[in-house]
């Protein structure tokens, strides 16, 4: 099905489609709708009752005859008599209004037989009995007729759907103490690199901190997935074959370096070993063309370049959406919108580029530019980016007021 991938360069959008073509989604868990925020239905809510039940009132006021109000006004108020009072889970008022009449109503009770109209108690002063209306009602107004919000029948949320706070108001609205969802992917994190040390260790020649695996973490945290950080590796065949093995056993394996053609890369040797399928191995990208992807069963396994934006970008554009529908979404992509280009930017063509940028919005139009050195080791650059600029693979410079493509990367 899928090419030969000894030295070729996937395209981006090839390889997009490649990691999605191979993404089998989870089964699902039931879980309270407390804990649903941010998952994802396995099936469809279809309501069985009607919200509102009954024509209910909007606002504390007046359920009136609205034709009884009209001519109304601050100087020449409408009297009407007081009939009675319904409150929201009260009683219906039993005798209904008729002309000349009005009862007070609460809000979310039910509007009396008769009346099409509530008016704002703001707009009326009661006393012994009778209310002064200083305003027309208008027929229908504060009006809430039954099965305007939800009808029976009415499919309210899809499978698909990532649950918001609102969905979870819907579901309580409809009784759901429990839902349906898609289970989390689980998955292993895995850095290489004897270069590499952890947090609270020693550095010495020339070695680094370990950032991508708090990075990938951090991100895959925010995706609602359950990672599993499986520490450092050492540059040997063993040590990696090792780590990857154990890591096998969540449905998702990030590994970041280890993945060029140095005499020290273990990674793809690895996968041969343990009998993970490449599907590729290199993407026409800047940042991150040593990328690999591979499968074994439905388990997919990334390798992603060790220099931290590339890291990161490799994420955002290919470990994101699959991870996201290993979990059920159906929207998977970040937003791409047009944007003005604020600066003269130049680049090598043959390649797409992924140049760290920072939008602002000005009279409804997108603005951007770069954060900066866009080197695939600053990631303070990436730090103040809250967007990606898509340069296609055939530009090789795109002047100061030419619109780009620019992808949302973080957007709140």
């Amino acid at each position: 099905m899928f090419m030969n991938v000894n030295e070729l360069t996937t395209p981006v959008q090839e390889a997009m489609d490649i990691v999605l073509a191979s993404v089998k989604p989870l089964d699902y868990e039931i879980v309270s709708i407390i804990d649903a925020y941010n998952r994802v239905l396995y099936q469809d809510i279809v309501s069985n009752i009607m919200i509102p039940s009954a024509d209910d009132s909007a606002m504390d006021g007046y359920a009136v005859i609205a034709e009884d109000t009209y001519g109304a006004s601050s100087d020449s108020p409408v009297t009407l008599q007081v009939v009675g009072e319904v409150r929201s889970g009260g009683p219906v008022h039993i005798g209904g209004v008729s002309q000349g009449k009005a009862v007070r109503i609460m809000t979310g009770a039910v509007i009396p037989k008769g009346a099409n109209s509530v008016i704002e108690v703001e707009y009326t002063e009661e006393d012994n009995g009778y209310v002064r209306i200083f305003q027309e009602a208008e027929k229908y107004k504060n009006y809430r007729i039954a099965g305007e919000s939800i009808k029976k029948g009415d499919k309210i949320l899809r499978k698909g759907t990532r649950l918001s706070s609102a969905d979870i108001g819907i579901l309580a609205s409809l009784n759901h103490n429990t839902v349906n969802v898609y289970r989390q992917a689980t998955v292993s994190i895995i850095s290489t690199g004897d270069e590499l040390v952890d947090l609270g260790n020693e550095t010495q020649n020339g070695q680094i901190r370990d950032a991508n695996a708090y990075v990938i973490y951090s991100e895959v945290k925010k995706l609602n997935a359950v990672p599993r950080y499986l520490g450092i590796t050492k540059d040997t065949l063993h040590d990696v074959q090792d780590v990857f093995f154990k890591a096998l056993e969540s449905d998702v394996v990030i590994s970041t370096g280890g993945v060029s053609k140095g005499k020290y890369d273990f990674v793809k040797k690895a996968y041969g070993e343990l009998g993970i399928e490449t599907l590729f191995e290199n993407v026409n990208v800047k940042p991150g063309k040593p990328c690999t992807f591979g499968t074994k069963g439905n388990r997919l396994v990334f390798g992603l370049p060790g220099n931290p934006v590339s890291a990161l970008t490799s994420f955002i554009q290919f470990v994101r959406p699959a991870l996201l529908r290993l979990m059920g979404a159906v929207n998977v992509y970040q937003p791409v919108v047009n944007a003005y280009l604020e600066e003269d930017i130049k680049m090598k063509s043959g390649r797409v580029h992924l140049l760290r940028g920072q939008f602002t919005v000005r009279n409804n139009d997108f603005y951007v530019a770069t954060t900066g050195n866009q080197k695939s080791s600053i990631l303070s650059s990436m730090s103040k980016a809250n967007c990606l600029i898509m340069v296609p693979e055939h530009l090789a410079s795109i002047k100061a007021g030419e619109k780009v493509p620019i992808q949302l990367i973080n957007h709140s």
